[in-house]
């Protein structure tokens, strides 16, 4: 196991990437999970490096059917300025990177909780406000309205994508093909040295009920099983199904 997976009791692995639908479709599972134990989130790169996409028509006819679907089975909200403001903006670069180097930079500035609120904040950001999240001024904006001064911010994202970032994608990765998972979202309970992938498709749109599951799963009362069925997008964004 490496630095990111490092073993404690009871805590939830959220293997996500911050431009997956079906991870914002999930976002409610990771609200109710934090008031139950840990959550850990690992940003896999679905869009980073040579898979970072320029928007066209294509990707917006790709992804418009998914995201409606996704709105339909969890209950999130996609807003008008992204489906008729940011999906059709040719100018537009879909980056993984940047929103993941931003979690990662408010964790160290605030701790973990911290860059889940941002994680959270820039869901909210590209799905409901048409926001450019890959853009460095949008995320200083996110992180100055979470509490943190701009230049701590900027100092941060500059030394966590010059010494952390590519290592977090890795090890994001690397974990997912450990758990034998298959995309994002992909949630792992940690109970002791034990992972166990957790099937959080019945759970979609129903958050209470799967933050009592989780504390049954935590308190040794019921026994997870198998993979998620969750609707997923693949690891370099392929296919979301």
């Amino acid at each position: 196991m490496n630095d990111t997976t490092e073993m404690q009791a009871n805590v939830l692995h959220y293997i996500h990437d911050p431009l997956c639908g079906w991870c914002y479709g999930a976002a409610p599972l990771v609200a109710a999970a934090r008031k139950v134990l840990p959550v850990q989130a690992h940003g896999g790169g679905m869009m980073a490096g040579r898979n970072r996409r320029q928007l066209d028509a294509g990707l917006r006819n790709y992804v418009m059917p998914h995201d409606r679907r996704i709105a339909q089975m969890t209950g999130q909200v996609f807003g008008e300025p992204y489906f008729n403001g940011l999906l059709t903006d040719t100018s537009a670069v879909f980056d993984s990177a940047p929103p993941i180097a931003a979690v990662l930079a408010m964790q160290a500035l605030k701790g973990n909780d911290a860059g889940l609120d941002m994680l959270a904040a820039i869901q909210r950001a590209h799905y409901q406000d048409g926001l450019r999240v890959s853009d460095a001024g949008t995320l200083a904006a996110l992180a100055q309205q979470l509490g943190v001064d701009a230049d701590a911010f900027a100092q941060a994202m500059r030394k966590v994508e010059k010494e952390e970032l590519d290592r977090h994608i890795e090890a994001s990765r690397e974990l997912l093909n450990h758990v034998g998972g298959r995309g994002f979202p992909t949630f792992v309970l940690q109970r002791g040295d034990t992972l166990e992938v957790l099937d959080t498709g019945m759970w979609l749109g129903r958050p209470d009920e799967w933050a009592q599951f989780l504390r049954q799963e935590t308190s040794g009362n019921v026994s997870a099983d198998g993979h998620s069925s969750v609707a997923q997008c693949d690891i370099d964004g392929g296919n979301c199904s």
